[in-house]
């Protein structure tokens, strides 16, 4: 972590990295100059050249492909032509996309315009000096959030304090009188007991809730810390996977801003559950807001004793700290992210081992992404059975759980929307202000990027993982992206698939090789240079990736063109 820490904090003093700062922390550090040039140029958010004095990024995937911004770059490119204090970049997903089209300036997202031509404007006027970049600045007014068991904030952690006082974890508003006082301190084998008491509980809860991983992988959760915790390692470490960048995803963005405490309180829940006395949120470098958020969470639970030598009084250590990823989407894959926290380039390993028994430095590691840890704090807090009854009942099928989506594309009101599990695609779309006026569904993505394409009359199908699968897809990262009749679902294929070549990261050969072959294929022929017969060879290629891939990017690669050609064949270009 230090060598790449380094490598930010140079940069961010001189917005850059030359010969000779290189070559100085070469010596200083005793590595390798190899080593750093390795590093440099594998994480893109690393410059080898002086910026302008504005720098412009306009998000060019799935999400803001359908909001003109292609239209936008090109727009920008020209009227920027000649200005050599301004540079402009068509960049891999910025995580606003419901500020589609994104665009961020001197990496400050510009988020408040919703269309190509304000977002324009926008941008016109802070390059002619007309207006200044927005404050980047986390909400003051953060939402209500039925997942948050807290209704003020002087109770936030009140979960962990009873399980630590004795207390069963469920409903600990109520009953915070009973809870000792954080300055209590008590004898070493009752703090022994209560941390013992508060992993068999954590364990036992977020099994009964069949909790899953929100990631994208489902695992499920309290399987997870069971066997992080059944490691006999005297070293383990807490890791949240904060670095979401796949299209269309961006909850645990939202939730980071509003609900940090939720995140860092499942932290603890599970630091101290698996024994480990450090925690570390790997989070996208493009969440500056959201990292500052954060920080003050951080500061107010150190303030609280919930972080430090004696977290929450367990008589345990544990504390958290933030990590600024380089850059790289695959980076959110969990043995990449690994590697970069050890300061090598963010290539995923083989598995197994698994990181639950040899993640970071070798040691034990669990790794959550923001939504499971949030959510594992509200199970463990009001208990099994209340989540058990938070899902949908439909048709006699009694769902679990509470959801946080991610909704963008074709929709009048883009966000974050919490939802009963079970909510169908067809209520959510309505629960977020529906599409354009005059405009038609014509499909969806339910789960991002990486799922498949499903056709509108699989509107009505629930958001569940079961019943997703059903239906031919995936709940994924729970990232719904609406897709309108205005739209050529074969292009927005090409989009997604495009997205997945370029951020491979180029270690194996099934991923860099096919991928590559996969666009030029779609690129052919949508251009009407090859022959569609030649999108026959797709399915195979795809087998190959699936089984031969070292991690989950080249798996899915092509899921997206190959989803389209099963379920949505008419979309598929005709011969003339």
């Amino acid at each position: 972590m230090e060598l790449l820490r380094e490598l930010m904090r140079l940069q961010d003093e001189r917005g850059w990295l030359d010969n000779d700062t290189l070559r100085r922390l070469s010596r200083e550090r005793n590595v390798p100059l190899y080593r750093l040039e390795g590093l440099v140029s594998f994480y893109p958010a690393f410059r080898r050249s002086p910026p302008p004095k504005y720098s412009v990024h306009v998000c060019r995937d799935v999400s803001c492909a359908m909001r003109r911004c292609g239209t936008l770059s090109k727009e920008l490119q020209s009227s920027c032509s000649g200005q050599r204090d301004v540079e402009i970049h068509e960049t891999s997903c910025l995580g606003r996309c419901d500020s589609a089209p994104a665009v961020a300036v001197n990496e400050v997202p510009l988020t408040s315009a919703k269309d190509a031509m304000t977002q324009l404007g926008t941008v016109r006027q802070i390059l002619d000096g007309d207006a200044a970049l927005p404050d980047d600045e986390p909400t003051s007014e953060p939402r209500r959030w039925k997942v948050d068991p807290y209704a003020a904030s002087d109770e936030r952690y009140g979960t962990l304090e009873r399980l630590l006082s004795g207390g069963d974890g469920a409903d600990a508003a109520e009953q915070r009188a009973t809870v000792a006082p954080r300055s209590a301190r008590q004898a070493p084998d009752r703090q022994s007991n209560s941390v013992q008491s508060l992993g068999d509980l954590c364990v036992e809860q977020l099994s009964a809730a069949g909790l899953r991983g929100m990631g994208g992988a489902g695992f499920p959760t309290g399987r997870k810390w069971e066997l992080v915790r059944g490691e006999t390692s005297d070293t383990k470490y807490v890791i949240c996977n904060a670095d979401e960048s796949e299209p269309g995803t961006f909850k645990d963005r939202v939730i980071l801003e509003e609900l940090p405490h939720l995140v860092i309180e499942g932290m603890v829940l599970a630091g101290l559950t698996i024994g480990a006395e450090t925690g570390i949120v790997y989070l996208r470098h493009e969440y500056a807001r959201e990292r500052k958020a954060l920080e003050l969470a951080l500061d107010d639970a150190r303030q609280r004793g919930i972080l430090g030598n004696n977290a929450a009084g367990s008589g345990r250590r544990f504390d958290i700290e933030i990590f600024v990823s380089p850059g790289g989407y695959i980076l959110g894959e969990e043995t990449a992210l690994l590697e970069a926290l050890e300061d090598k380039r963010g290539e995923p390993r083989n598995k197994p081992p698994y990181p639950g028994q040899h993640g970071l430095w070798g040691k034990p590691t669990l790794i959550n992404n923001v939504e499971t840890y949030a959510l594992a704090t509200s199970i463990v807090h009001h208990g099994a059975d209340w989540w058990q009854a938070q899902g949908a009942n439909r048709d006699g099928t009694q769902y679990a759980g509470l959801k946080f989506v991610s909704v963008s594309g074709n929709i009048n009101q883009p966000g974050v929307y919490e939802i009963p599990v079970g909510t169908t695609v067809a209520e959510v779309i309505e629960l977020a202000g529906g599409l354009p006026d005059g405009r038609t569904l014509q499909a969806f993505l339910p789960g991002g990027a990486s799922t498949s394409f499903l056709p509108e009359d699989k509107a009505d199908t629930p958001l569940d993982f079961d019943a997703m699968k059903a239906a031919g897809s995936a709940l994924g990262t729970g990232a719904i992206i609406v897709i309108d009749d205005s739209n050529n679902l074969f292009e927005l294929a090409t989009n997604i698939v495009r997205f997945f070549r370029n951020e491979s990261c180029g270690k194996c050969v099934p991923c860099r090789m096919g991928s590559e072959k996969a666009v030029r294929i779609l690129e052919g022929v949508a251009a009407g240079d090859r022959a569609n017969t030649e999108l026959d060879q797709l399915p195979v290629l795809g087998e190959t990736l699936e089984q031969t891939s070292i991690c989950g990017l080249g798996q899915v690669a092509l899921n997206p063109i190959l989803s389209l050609m099963k379920n949505i064949p008419t979309a598929l270009p005709t011969a003339e």
